[in-house]
């Protein structure tokens, strides 16, 4: 139960910097703090459409996994003290 909770730990800590990586390569939609990193120049150096869609997707199935792990972690906290 030791290794699959550090296995566990590992992908939690991996999914929690590429989820922030990820949101940060979002294109800002303006006005908010993307604008302030440089994000007002999207509409001249913007992804398309399709890199867009698919860094939406990857995004969002990361953060399941980052969910999943983070429950799971919990449950086995849970019952190992049991």
């Amino acid at each position: 139960m030791d290794i699959l909770q550090l296995v566990l730990q590992v992908l939690l800590g991996l999914t929690s910097l590429l989820l922030t990586l990820l949101i940060l390569l979002h294109k800002g939609r303006g006005g908010g703090l993307s604008d302030m990193f440089g994000g007002g120049m999207s509409s001249a150096m913007g992804s398309s459409g399709l890199a867009e869609r698919n860094l939406n997707r990857f995004t969002v199935v990361l953060a399941l996994v980052w969910f999943v792990s983070i429950v799971a972690l919990g449950l086995i906290t849970k019952f190992q003290s049991i």
